[in-house]
This record gives C-alpha cells, sequence and structure tokens, in this order.
C-alpha cells in the first residue's frame, strides 16, 4: 500500500496559502461568511433595544444587557476555546461554535421571561467565542506572511457587514413583524452561514497542538503580559470596543425621541454606516504595508474621534456622518490591532488571540452597560463625552505602540 509523504516535510514557505489562489478564495469566503454570521448573531438585538425595553419593562441600562450579557459571556469564553483550539485543532471548534450559537439564537425567539432571553444571550455568546479568537489565528497560521493584513481585514469586513446585516434586518422587520421573528430569522441565516462555512474552509497546515496541561497556559499567559506591546494592544481592544458599542447602544434611543421621533424601521436602516467598515478594514490592512501598524491606528482612532464630536450637533445628516467616521475608524483600527496581535505573540497564539478579544469584548459588557448611567444622567452629551475620553486613552496607547522598537520595522 502506498503511503504518501506527510506534509510536514514540505518546506513552510511553499504551503502557505497565498492570494489569488483557489484555496486563499475559499479561505476569505468561509471566514466572511463566518464572520458575517457572528457579528449578525452578537449585535442583532442592539438596534431594537428600545422595543425590548417597552415589550419587557426595563431601562436602557437593563435592556444593553441583551448584549452585554452576550458580549461578556463570549469574553470568558475566549480564555478557554483559544486554548482548546491550539489543542484540538481550529475548524471544528470554529464550526461547533457558529453551530451552537445559531440554535440558541432560535431558542431565545421563543422565549416569554427577560431572564431567560438574557440565559440565551449568554449563550450566544458564550458558543460565538468558539468562532472569535480561533479565526484570527487560522488566518495568521495559514495565510502567507505577506498577505495577512490583508486577509485579517476581508475578515473584519465580514464582521461589519455581519453587524449592519444583524442590525439592519431586527431593526427594519420589527416594525413590520414582531421581533421574535425577526431574532429567528438570523437565527436560519447563520445556519445556512454555518453550513457553508464547514463545507469550504480547508483544513490547517500550519497547526500544532499544544498541551492544554493548566502549567503550561499559565506560563504562556506570563509571557504574553510581560511582552511590551501585548498588554498595550489589549487595553486598546477594550477601549476601541467599548467606544463603538456604547454609540450604537444608545443612538436609538436618541433618534426614536424628541425631536427626531424616527421610526424603529429608520434607526434600523441607520446601520448602513457599517458599510465604511466594509471598506475600511482591507484598506487599513493594505496601508499597514506602507506606514507600519502604529500611524495607522492612530490615524483611525483620530477618525473616530472626530466622527463622534461630530454626533454632538443636532442635525440628522451630520449625526449619520459622525457615525460613519466612527464605523470607519472602529473597523480600520480593530483590523491593525488584531493583526498585530499575532506578530506579536512568540508562541500560543490563540490563547494571545482570546487574551486580546476578552479585552474586546470585556469593553462592550462593561464600557457599553456602564455608558447608561450617562445616557440617563446627561443624555447625548454625556454619551459624547464619555466616549471622547475612551478614545483619547486609546490614542494615547497607540502612540506608545508606535514608539516600540518593532513597531518601527512591522509592515503588513
Amino acid at each position: 500500500m502506498h503511503v504518501a509523504p506527510p506534509q510536514v516535510s514540505l518546506p513552510a514557505k511553499n504551503i502557505f496559502i497565498k492570494r489569488g489562489t483557489p484555496q486563499f478564495i475559499r479561505v476569505t469566503l468561509a471566514l466572511f461568511s463566518a464572520g458575517l454570521a457572528t457579528f449578525a448573531l452578537l449585535y442583532c438585538v442592539q438596534p431594537i433595544m428600545p422595543v425590548l425595553s417597552q415589550s419587557f419593562g426595563v431601562s436602557p441600562a437593563a435592556s444593553s444587557l441583551s448584549l452585554s450579557a452576550a458580549t461578556g459571556l463570549l469574553a470568558i469564553g475566549l480564555l478557554f476555546t483559544g486554548p482548546i483550539s491550539d489543542a484540538v485543532g481550529r475548524k471544528n471548534v470554529m464550526v461547533v461554535g457558529l453551530m451552537l450559537a445559531a440554535i440558541c439564537t432560535l431558542i431565545c425567539s421563543v422565549m416569554t421571561s427577560w431572564h431567560a432571553i438574557l440565559l440565551m444571550r449568554a449563550l450566544v455568546g458564550l458558543s460565538l467565542s468558539g468562532v472569535a479568537a480561533v479565526a484570527m489565528t487560522y488566518l495568521s497560521e495559514e495565510i502567507h506572511p505577506s498577505v495577512v493584513a490583508f486577509s485579517m481585514g476581508l475578515y473584519i469586513s465580514g464582521n461589519s457587514i455581519g453587524g449592519m446585516s444583524g442590525r439592519l434586518l431586527t431593526g427594519v422587520l420589527t416594525d413590520f413583524v414582531s421581533w421574535r421573528v425577526a431574532i429567528a430569522f438570523i437565527g436560519v441565516f447563520a445556519l445556512a452561514a454555518a453550513s457553508m462555512f464547514w463545507k469550504i474552509l480547508p483544513a490547517s497546515r500550519h497547526f500544532r497542538a499544544s498541551s492544554l496541561r493548566p502549567h503550561k497556559l499559565v506560563i504562556n499567559f506570563k509571557l504574553h503580559w510581560r511582552d511590551s506591546g501585548l498588554p498595550l494592544l489589549f487595553a486598546e481592544g477594550f477601549l476601541l470596543m467599548g467606544s463603538f458599542v456604547t454609540m450604537f447602544n444608545y443612538i436609538g434611543y436618541r433618534l426614536l425621541a424628541s425631536p427626531y421621533y424616527m421610526s424603529q424601521a429608520v434607526v434600523g436602516v441607520l446601520s448602513l454606516a457599517y458599510l465604511m467598515g466594509t471598506y475600511s478594514s482591507p484598506k487599513a490592512g493594505a496601508l499597514t504595508a506602507v506606514y507600519g501598524r502604529g500611524p495607522v491606528l492612530i490615524g483611525a482612532l483620530i477618525l473616530m474621534l472626530a466622527g463622534i464630536l461630530i454626533t454632538a450637533f443636532s442635525s440628522v445628516l451630520l449625526v449619520f456622518i459622525g457615525m460613519a467616521m466612527v464605523t470607519a475608524g472602529f473597523f480600520a483600527a480593530h483590523s491593525v490591532a488584531s493583526g498585530w496581535i499575532g506578530r506579536r505573540a512568540k508562541r500560543a497564539k490563540g490563547q494571545a488571540s482570546s487574551l486580546y478579544l476578552f479585552c474586546y469584548y470585556a469593553g462592550s459588557s462593561v464600557a457599553g452597560t456602564l455608558g447608561g448611567l450617562f445616557w440617563k444622567n446627561f443624555a447625548w452629551n454625556g454619551i459624547t463625552l464619555y466616549i471622547c475620553v475612551m478614545l483619547l486613552l486609546a490614542i494615547a496607547i497607540g502612540y506608545r505602540l508606535m514608539r516600540l522598537p518593532e513597531s518601527r520595522i512591522i509592515r503588513g
């Protein structure tokens, strides 16, 4: 019986997936669909928070828990799914996580109590933790180093379209059918995306299993936190996501009230601002090859800061322009920061990505819910000030990252 020689005997440079190949197209489509489904499942409740407040008699801050419960459990789950993927492989972890999240969303659509809704949303987040960190690690391992930043940008553009689609579909459909039907529709859509992802994503070729022994996890954990740049990137993720989610959590409450009195469908349509992220994330990945990661990151953060200041004006057009600027800057900054993790981590890259995304989604849960207090006491001016403070901190961290010796030589 003839036995083919093992793939590991081939030089690594010959088995990286390069841009323009059929494998690159499969990876791009698969990860794009996974990112789309993940963000649609995660953020589909955001535009209907005012509806949930009314349906269950809860405050805006309490209604935001429908998102914070998901992002909070996602953050906690990332501490485990990243290391698990380091031990058992990337693809299976992602497929199972995406399937379970879609099923939990379908169950959520028929729950009748607020606490049951929060429980199912928490399980959605926990399931999606199997996709979030592992996808970035898969790309950093399998894609040729010269196009990793570009590929990461394409994946994150799928995230932006998913976030837009989830918000747009539920925001608009809820004006014509019940919010339960809208949520169920998102669940069915995610199941289809998960099936396509399962079928077309190539198996890992660079993955090498590592131990799940606790002492080794602790050693790698300490290694990541002792790095001069990784903790700064973790903090950047917290501030980025906290700023972005806070804006979208409470902009609906503002536009549904005086003096705008917009309909739920119109508020949902404003999620089209997400299309800016579809453009900006791969663009940022390409710009890093020319200018380096630090300058592109800081430029994206300044764009976010300018955008949130513009939303303070009362003109609807200016509010939308500001939302678009914040969105473009956010996805560009996240594309750069998340891609930077894989380049800085010396080993256990899955764990490093998990720590970044733990902080990233913790920002959504903690900062997003805390924003409700600013909205309640100071309305939109309070939200603007709150986000500006977070972004100024993020810019300061970006300058520190840019001054690191490695930052001056890492491109792409």
